[in-house]
């Protein structure tokens, strides 16, 4: 991938997405194109087509999606399985109609059956029944994953996927009731301690544990193979590391510095007791993450602050 080639990143100005195209920047790639939502709808065929005629990108990444936490997928269960399908519908199509070299599609740990061994690892696939709450959107994204194998199947593209985990960073989304657990306690902690609360509420008993990625390290990986690795095989992305909700809650309420107390609300659902990806495909091909959860939360809390 030449440093002047003609990259789109799709979903730029999500957390997957800006990652990408600070990882590109910073990485000397001076040829990178974007569209706000407001100026392509991605679920609009025609739209993205015309795109594709005007632009001609060489390279895609695409980390154009919606996503939400467990209670947003489970509400709006037909708009995420027929958003998130016409908009990888329409990228990878017209990416193999327009002679697009090579594209990246990034799926989500939640396409793993509910009741998969751990760690995760990618043969797991369609071997079981999915988490209900979040079955539109994880359907959704193992099409796109089969979506890519078929296109190199039957058209010899060159298109990759890769699987993250539970990612957190930069252009997170903190809303109070779509947000996931990362960034949901983030804002939970912060507003506690500028109201004075004496304490913070969590759901379940905090003992299910989940692995967690910095976004601008999944943004390095992405980057990494999409120079070095062209198999048909999509490659999960994480940290090969994982810690109870608790103790993600005690590193969270340390670094925001809310002084009360933790109250862990039993009635209500702990999800996945474990949610672990297994890695070593990509660490054997020479990938492995750099940024400590503590030093990616502080990264996070950060940025955070700096817009609310």
């Amino acid at each position: 991938m030449e440093l002047g080639a003609k990259i789109y990143v799709a979903g730029h100005r999500g957390m997957v997405g800006s990652a990408v195209h600070r990882a590109l920047t910073k990485a000397g790639y001076t040829n990178i194109i974007t569209r706000t939502s407001s100026e392509l709808d991605l679920r609009n065929q025609v739209a993205v087509e015309a795109f594709f005629d005007l632009e001609k990108p060489e390279y895609v990444f695409l980390a154009a999606a919606k996503v939400g936490g467990i209670v947003a997928n489970n509400t709006y269960r037909a708009e995420f399985i027929h958003d998130n399908l016409c908009i990888q519908n329409n990228i990878i199509h017209q990416s193999y109609l327009k002679g697009v070299k090579k594209l990246m599609f990034f799926g989500s740990s939640c396409i793993y059956p509910k009741m998969a061994p751990q760690p995760l690892k990618e043969e797991y696939l369609l071997t079981g029944l999915l988490e209900n709450t979040n079955e539109p959107y994880a359907i959704a994204k193992i099409a796109g994953i089969k979506m890519v194998e078929a296109y190199r199947d039957q058209y010899n593209c060159n298109f990759i996927s890769v699987m993250p985990t539970n990612l957190y960073g930069l252009n997170d989304n903190y809303h109070p009731q779509n947000s996931h657990v990362l960034p949901a306690l983030i804002r939970r902690f912060h507003e506690a301690k500028i109201s004075g609360a004496e304490s913070v509420e969590i759901w379940g008993t905090g003992s299910p544990m989940r692995e967690f990625l910095y976004a601008d390290d999944l943004a390095d990986a992405a980057l990494f193979l999409m120079l070095n690795y062209n198999d048909k095989q999509f490659v999960n992305i994480g940290s090969n590391a994982d810690l109870s909700i608790k103790d993600l809650a005690i590193l969270i309420k340390s670094i925001v510095g809310f002084e009360g107390d933790l109250k862990f609300d039993t009635s209500k659902p702990d999800g996945t007791p474990k949610k672990l990806m297994d890695s070593s495909y990509l660490n054997n091909l020479g990938w492995s993450f750099k940024t400590s959860l503590e030093e990616g939360i502080k990264l996070a809390y950060s940025d955070f602050l700096s817009k609310h």
